[in-house]
């Protein structure tokens, strides 16, 4: 048996100031949304590293994105991760689908931000996963 988590992380900002922002989590359970709120006595170990990974890349498109001139009005992403039965992580799908007012993003752009979202400290110390797919799309 294996089993299948997935979070979704959602960012607004708010204008004028875009480091100030509006950021929810959730993940879904047995077909159901529950908000994900980090504290100590969560009782999901794994459920926490999934979301160190998405945080970890959203932080490093946020960056990234705004080397390139690309002000975030904002940015949904999703991780799905699927293990096998003793939780070695068999499948890693992450996706961002990006709002940028001031900009549109150039094939280019896109590229060295998932290449840049590869180097952030979680994603270096997790390389062997079988199956990886990283992707994000700038409307």
């Amino acid at each position: 048996p294996h089993r299948t988590l997935a979070m979704r992380l959602n960012r607004r900002n708010q204008h004028p100031n875009p480091e100030m922002t509006d950021v929810s989590v959730q993940y879904f359970e047995a077909g159901e949304r529950h908000d994900f709120e980090l504290y100590f006595t969560h009782p999901a170990g794994f459920l926490l590293f999934v979301y160190a990974f998405l945080h970890c890349q959203h932080r490093y498109l946020c960056v990234n994105a705004a080397e390139r001139d690309l002000i975030m009005d904002s940015a949904s992403g999703l991780i799905e991760v699927r293990t096998d039965e003793e939780w070695h992580m068999q499948k890693l799908r992450i996706h961002f689908d990006v709002q940028s007012s001031n900009a549109v993003a150039t094939a280019d752009d896109a590229a060295y931000i998932i290449d840049r979202m590869q180097h952030c400290p979680v994603s270096v110390n997790i390389r062997d996963i079988p199956d990886t797919e990283v992707s994000v799309d700038f409307g």
